[in-house]
């Protein structure tokens, strides 16, 4: 099998309100829509409802090609952390320019499914989405340097306090 250096993907939703300007931190607290494609039919969605949160797959269409860094930087250009390699970061300087999040699903009203905490911004294409199984979250313990808690110690605050 040979594999291509290239893939489409669709379109599935599209991200509507929430998030604007490419923040980097004050991500928490607020409530945007992810909105099903027309093209899929609304039992795509049976059962989802039933889920507290969703793993949703998106593309950083705000960034550009030339955005891409393939080389070892620290993280926010900060000296205090080490210089880690470009599948060490979680932004649009990778490659393929695709971020996961894992937002809390609020409620659904037919094609809109209403979640907090999903850190993408309003008018991102969404590429994927699935219902959070905790069974295919990782198994055991998560380990990490320490700077990446302290880079991300103010991700999640409430947007409000910024």
């Amino acid at each position: 099998m040979r594999v291509s250096e290239h893939i489409e993907v669709p379109v599935i939703a599209t991200v509507v309100g929430g998030h604007t300007g490419r923040l980097d931190d004050f991500k928490g607290g607020i409530e945007s829509i992810i909105r099903l494609a027309p093209e899929y039919p609304m039992e795509t969605l049976r059962g989802i409802e039933e889920f507290s949160h969703l793993q949703v797959t998106w593309f950083f269409s705000e960034g550009l090609p030339g955005d891409v860094a393939l080389h070892a930087r620290s993280p926010r250009d900060n000296p205090n952390w080490p210089a880690t390699g470009t599948f060490v970061h979680h932004n649009h300087r990778r490659p393929a320019r695709i971020a996961t999040s894992f937002p809390k699903l609020l409620n659904v009203e037919g094609r809109d499914l209403h979640v907090t905490d999903l850190d993408a911004d309003d008018g991102t294409p969404i590429i994927d989405f699935v219902a959070v199984f905790k069974e295919m979250l990782p198994r055991g313990p998560v380990t990490q340097p320490s700077w990446p808690s302290e880079m991300l110690a103010s991700y999640w605050r409430d947007a409000t306090e910024r």
